[in-house]
């Protein structure tokens, strides 16, 4: 019985050992899956959530010095991807730690932009919620309450992939002062993504019981429909302006919605929230299907004489991700965002 006794108090003691060691040292970066509340999504019409889930990665002795505050770095995923998706195969906590090993010591919040139809493209539309405000105001003021943030814009960068990226540039446009450096990776969306007779066909006669089991071909059109061109009045399920005209072509007011999104067509009216950016970087592989859409924007950002880094390397859309926010990345925030 004793010795029952003394094995089932040394197990005990061991557990809470275990258990308190996180709080007395955080020897690496460290992962966490938590959510926060977006005022800016409630009410939207898909019913898309206004808790919206995040991960936050802080480094190596984040818990060891609690007067010590850090840089952030928002990370924006991709379209028909969830943030638990990239976490599976780009392990942002190694990318955090191999900041901390050069010397650069960050915050990454990699927050929830997933919606009904798959990606609310961090825009703003009625019907799939506000995930651009969302992003530039209720997650970054959470993230400053919540966290040993340096609460100023200069130590505040923000990046994604594909949708991802289309959203930083976006957000970056429309939202100046926010962030103070950007990164830009295999941006999906930049030239107009117009929706024609043949999609808007599509899209009237997709039901909700067909939405679970659609493909990403089938959904595209119609979630960049949702943000974009919405209809709360719509006949079809989406609630998606998809009016054809007496000629069968669609609406020319849904082609100039659409086109109102596009970072290509309303670049020159933020030249100045671009001009002000303390840094600027695009990258993409030389086999992305996104690559003549990039060099379209570029083509813009050069005419209107908007500084910005661009890299070409070997790669498709997603094979080299996880190792270019780890060696590029976060390096290029390093240097550009205010430490301590």
């Amino acid at each position: 019985m004793l010795n029952r006794f003394i094995g089932a108090l040394g197990a005990a003691t061991i557990t809470l050992a275990i258990t308190a060691a996180p709080a007395l040292a955080q020897d690496a970066a460290r992962i966490e899956w938590t959510s926060f509340h977006s005022r800016a999504m409630e009410g939207n019409l898909e019913g898309n959530s206004a808790e919206r889930g995040v991960y936050v990665v802080t480094p190596p002795g984040y818990d060891e010095n609690p007067t010590r505050h850090y840089p952030v770095v928002i990370f924006l995923h991709g379209y028909f991807a969830t943030p638990q998706m990239y976490q599976q195969s780009m392990h942002f906590e190694e990318s955090v730690q191999a900041a901390a090993e050069a010397g650069h010591d960050m915050i990454m919040v990699i927050p929830d932009g997933h919606s009904k139809l798959k990606g609310g493209f961090y825009s703003s539309s009625p019907v799939v919620g506000d995930y651009e405000a969302m992003v530039a105001q209720d997650l970054v003021s959470w993230v400053d309450a919540n966290y040993r943030t340096i609460a100023d814009p200069d130590s505040r960068g923000l990046s994604g992939h594909s949708m991802g990226g289309y959203g930083t540039i976006r957000i970056a446009m429309k939202h100046p002062g926010v962030f103070s450096s950007i990164y830009m990776m295999s941006a999906c969306c930049l030239p107009p993504q117009p929706i024609d007779a043949e999609q808007a066909a599509g899209i009237n006669v997709l039901t909700e019981a067909e939405l679970d089991g659609a493909q990403f071909g089938a959904l595209a059109g119609a979630s960049t429909g949702a943000a974009w061109a919405p209809d709360p009045n719509a006949e079809n399920a989406l609630m998606i302006d998809t009016t054809l005209g007496d000629d069968g072509a669609i609406d020319k007011l849904v082609e100039y919605r659409m086109a109102a999104n596009s970072p290509v067509v309303i670049l020159p009216q933020y030249l100045s929230s671009l001009n002000d950016l303390e840094g600027f970087a695009i990258d993409i592989g030389d086999a992305d299907f996104l690559l003549q859409g990039n060099r379209t924007f570029m083509a813009e950002l050069d005419r209107f004489g908007v500084e910005y880094q661009f890299q070409l390397y070997e790669g498709d859309h997603g094979n080299r991700i996880a190792e270019r926010i780890r060696t590029h990345v976060l390096p290029f925030f390093a240097a550009h965002l205010d430490g301590e």
